[in-house]
């Protein structure tokens, strides 16, 4: 049963966290400032942010001392998972809290200028196992339109649901239309009629230890996993089909140019360490002090990416990462940015600000992506993206209770929140 409604946008009231606009603005909520914060267990760092009262950053300084208690054993919050299993995030054994995430396993390429590899270009081979929950297999999803592979290379999404027992595949009733994981090609295992993901893997290596991701790029012909890291099969789509590609447009497409590489591989480092992965290390932190460092460094990432757009949007030359040149940048940091509202600010706990009212630089470009080039939207599937987090992770919301907000997904164009409409009056 589905519960349909309708929410009058007009009369409801957006609440920011925080209003960052490039004009002077007169508010009563405190600024955030630059802080240093020392705790008992004398942990230091410090906050990076924006004062709402210039047109550009400011910084000041302080220092705090707080206490940091350590929880009661009856306190020990609930859904926590004994190890070795999927949904440990963190290692119970790892004092630190830290979330560590591991390499990927199979690191094959396939390869249209060597004659000698096994994994050559070729139409019809290939699946990718994706979810259009994770943001590293959508990136890879969003290329695959990118660069018109629609008809080279075949797709399936998993259920947005995460158990024990990692991804499984959904049935047709799921995957259809009012199904509860209703999307584009969410659907049984069409390949080998698997269950879950991870009996792809165990086809492939019995004695797997890994964990069970996606993206996997995976050879019908072979029976093999050629690929299950993110970054490298964006890389392999993005270049090693062009001689089979039909629209000359697609083809055409270089996200990753000769003369930007080493500014994209830069980007792509800090972006990666900072903001894709930086609002899981804060989100699966299992001490204090793991979730502020990780989560200082989450809004320092994202102050680092306003100041950039900014500067590209006030040259008037394109509105993308490098100006009118669409890139593996915009690709890589898109599927963090498009959820960051919807689940980490308030799932992972990413809540110094949201992006619709306090990057505004940042909520242009997202926007532009989202409405202007199909294959970003095309492949946003917020149902799968809402559901997969808050009913997913029982350690951080045991009760598994999706919000409703923010309304709309994506504002439009044209559109903005209720503050940043009061602050350009």
């Amino acid at each position: 049963m589905s519960l349909c409604f309708r929410l009058n946008l007009s009369a409801a009231v957006r609440c920011p966290t925080l209003l960052l606009r490039p004009r002077t603005i007169t508010s009563s909520l405190p600024a955030i400032i630059n802080t240093t914060v020392r705790t008992s267990s004398t942990r230091t760092f410090s906050v990076l942010s924006h004062q709402t009262t210039s047109s550009l950053p400011k910084i000041a300084h302080r220092t705090i001392t707080t206490t940091t208690t350590k929880m009661a054993t009856k306190d020990t919050p609930s859904g926590g998972q004994q190890s070795g299993k999927i949904t440990d995030w963190v290692n119970p054994n790892d004092k630190s809290g830290e979330f560590k995430r591991q390499d990927s396993s199979f690191r094959s390429f396939i390869s249209s200028s060597d004659p000698s590899c096994p994994f050559p270009p070729e139409k019809g081979r290939y699946h990718l196992y994706v979810s259009y929950a994770c943001p590293w297999a959508t990136r890879a999803l969003i290329v695959r339109k990118l660069k018109g592979l629609e008809h080279v290379i075949s797709f399936s999404s998993v259920h947005w649901h995460m158990g024990e027992k990692g991804w499984r595949f959904p049935t047709a009733e799921e995957g259809g239309k009012g199904g509860d994981a209703e999307g584009e090609q969410v659907v049984p295992d069409p390949v080998g009629d698997n269950k879950f993901i991870r009996e792809v893997y165990f086809g492939v290596e019995p004695e797997y230890k890994g964990r069970f991701t996606v993206p996997v790029l995976f050879d019908k012909k072979e029976g093999k996993i050629v690929n299950n890291e993110s970054s490298e099969i964006v890389r392999m789509l993005g270049r090693e089909f062009d001689g089979i590609i039909e629209d000359p447009k697609a083809k055409e497409l270089d996200l990753y140019p000769e003369d930007l590489r080493s500014q994209i591989d830069e980007v792509n480092e800090w972006v990666y360490h900072d903001i894709n992965n930086g609002v899981y290390k804060s989100g699966f932190a299992t001490t204090q002090e793991a979730y502020e460092k990780n989560v200082v460094k989450v809004f320092e990432g994202l102050d680092k990416v306003e100041k950039h757009l900014r500067e590209v949007q006030a040259k008037g030359k394109g509105e993308f990462w490098f100006g009118e040149r669409l890139t593996e940048v915009d690709v890589r940091l898109f599927p963090t940015i498009i959820r960051f509202d919807p689940v980490y600010v308030q799932h992972f706990k990413c809540n110094l600000r949201d992006i619709r009212s306090g990057y505004p630089a940042i909520h242009r470009w997202m926007r532009n992506l989202y409405w202007n080039v199909p294959a970003f939207r095309e492949t946003a599937n917020f149902l799968h993206i809402k559901k997969h987090y808050t009913c997913s992770h029982p350690q951080i919301n045991p009760k598994g209770i999706t919000p409703l907000g923010p309304v709309p997904d994506i504002l439009p164009l044209e559109e903005e929140v209720e503050a940043v409409k009061a602050a350009k009056n």
